[in-house]
């Protein structure tokens, strides 16, 4: 599973029929591949389409409230089987006093283990019903946009074990990483699961993402913007240079192609350099005298070339 899924509709826990298919409809026509390219998109849409998949079907639904994110991995006849293993724990489901969720998200510390909450009452003492796989279990791994950006090797350590995490250049914010047979363990001879690492983008002082593509402000003086310079700019692999054509405003987008984050399954991500024109807070007696005879010479009003 990926993330909690009506985090991923944008729906509160108590959100009815309606408001969930109106938000799986928002959602599906913004991140449909047909009408949204974005290489990350296709992924988004499957997600939502995931999510509403769930949610809209009210049997569906009520099982993934009570167990969370190992809801497919609970028997049908769950309640039946832990009231023949354990004479019942009370409650109105005859299960865990009314249903407890099993769940791993962003408080997950690996110390809890699904398949040693439910081994004993599916696996051997408590019924015979053969082994139980272990669960699939779910952590945050946040990164900067520059880790991001080159991937590599990280040491992961979550409560009191550590992963070593091999991160893909060109990770994305919502991107899961899965790490095979590293999460619960399973009852008896089953398989463990797998822990499921889902990629958080810190914040950034200079740098925004959008899907691939990186956005950053570039100051200008105006004499760079009226006249045209060229200017380093900082990027995730190191400096590089662009051109500031003469005549440019704020608000006009330089593009490097190819110089956002990367992309293993198609074209790389470009990165734009948003000019904004600065102007010195306190002039010299200069440079104010030099302003002067630039508006006294000038018949520039930008005003009215808007």
């Amino acid at each position: 599973m990926a993330r909690d899924y009506y985090e991923v509709l944008g729906v509160s826990r108590d959100a009815d029929k309606d408001q969930i298919q109106q938000a799986y409809r928002k959602l599906a026509r913004r991140y449909h591949p047909d009408v949204n390219v974005d290489p990350a998109a296709e992924d988004r849409f499957k997600e939502v389409s995931e999510a509403y998949e769930v949610l809209s079907d009210p049997s569906t639904r009520t099982r993934y409230d009570r167990f969370g994110a190992d809801f497919r991995r609970v028997p049908q006849d769950y309640d039946e089987r832990v009231g023949a293993a354990t004479g019942g724990f009370g409650g109105d489901s005859g299960g865990f006093g009314g249903g407890t969720r099993v769940h791993f998200g962003r408080g997950f510390d690996g110390n809890v283990d699904f398949g040693d909450i439910f081994g004993d009452i599916f696996g051997g003492r408590g019924g015979g019903y053969g082994p139980i796989p272990g669960a699939d279990q779910e952590a945050v791994l946040e990164l900067t946009v520059e880790e991001a950006y080159r991937g590599g090797k990280r040491k992961l350590r979550l409560g009191e074990r550590t992963y070593d995490v091999d991160i893909p250049a060109g990770v994305i914010d919502g991107q899961r990483i899965r790490l095979a047979g590293q999460g619960g363990k399973g009852s008896g001879d089953a398989p463990a699961g797998d822990l499921y690492l889902v990629v958080h983008i810190t914040p950034h002082p200079r740098f925004r993402l959008v899907g691939r593509d990186i956005y950053l402000a570039l100051p200008v003086s105006p004499w760079e913007a009226v006249l045209g310079a060229t200017v380093a700019i900082p990027t995730p692999s190191g400096e590089a240079k662009v051109k500031v054509a003469p005549g440019s405003s704020t608000g006009r987008k330089l593009r490097l192609r190819g110089a956002g984050m990367p992309n293993p399954r198609g074209a790389d991500g470009n990165l734009y350099a948003e000019v904004k024109v600065m102007v010195p807070a306190k002039p010299t007696a200069r440079e104010r005298e030099l302003f002067e005879q630039l508006a006294a010479a000038s018949t520039f009003d930008p005003r009215r070339e808007q």
